[in-house]
């Protein structure tokens, strides 16, 4: 693969770019922007992956950070097979760096993500495979590891901004007693904290590595617990 160019920032031909993209989701229009999609979405986007995942790899050496569409970039195209909405392609741009073997979104990362005027920077699981889901509850219910994971979570959604993600179910799985004080995560379905904002003026510049980076480290021990229960370090 040929090295890819060093990050100075995105710019606000980024920002427009996706604005536009909202308004005019076609392959008509794309196609005749395409251009200006490799040089102000694409190229960036790889070094920014480049430069992000040598910082990262501060708080986890392990992590994986590939500049090619479908390693750490998400592809712009849609997969509407199933779904009602034909659009053809995304409104924002995904970026993530993972930690483990086997498929990607099945391991614990950190994620950027730019959907005009907002920025999401966050850690953790988005959804859990079946298997891996079991496992998370009893984890999280056992008086040890439970209990880190809680204190773990409790110090990042005390930092101003941050919060966990929304529970997906609506029930406990049988059996849970309700009293437990876990018992709230098991309503989870993927487990996963961030940050969100308008787009920062550090998005134009190359201190958007820094920027992330103070964003990221405070997600490491949730990365780190979840990367552990995945790699079955815990014994339960």
């Amino acid at each position: 693969m040929a090295p890819t160019d060093e990050f100075k920032g995105f710019s606000e031909e980024t920002v427009k770019f996706f604005r536009e993209l909202t308004k005019n989701n076609t392959r008509e229009w794309f196609t005749a922007q395409r251009r200006r999609y490799d040089e102000f979405v694409l190229r960036p986007a790889q070094a920014f992956v480049e430069s992000m995942g040598g910082r990262l790899r501060r708080l986890t050496p392990g992590i994986a950070a590939d500049p090619r569409p479908d390693g750490s970039l998400f592809r712009i195209y849609r997969d509407t097979r199933f779904s009602q909405d034909k659009a053809p392609y995304k409104t924002h741009m995904g970026i993530f760096f993972w930690e483990g073997k086997g498929p990607r979104l099945e391991c614990s990362g950190y994620y950027f993500h730019l959907e005009p005027p907002r920025l999401l920077l966050g850690g953790g699981i988005y959804i859990f495979p079946r298997p891996l889901l079991e496992r998370f509850r009893q984890a999280a219910l056992d008086p040890e590891y439970g209990a880190e994971l809680a204190a773990i979570i409790k110090k990042i959604i005390a930092r101003p901004g941050f919060s966990l993600d929304d529970p997906h179910y609506k029930r406990l799985p049988p059996g849970t007693d309700p009293a437990h004080p876990n018992a709230g995560l098991l309503l989870h379905n993927g487990l996963y904290a961030g940050w969100e904002t308008n787009v920062p003026v550090e998005f134009y510049s190359a201190s958007l590595i820094d920027y992330c980076y103070d964003k990221f480290r405070p997600l490491q021990p949730l990365h780190r617990w979840l990367t552990d229960l995945r790699n079955g370090n815990f014994d339960l």
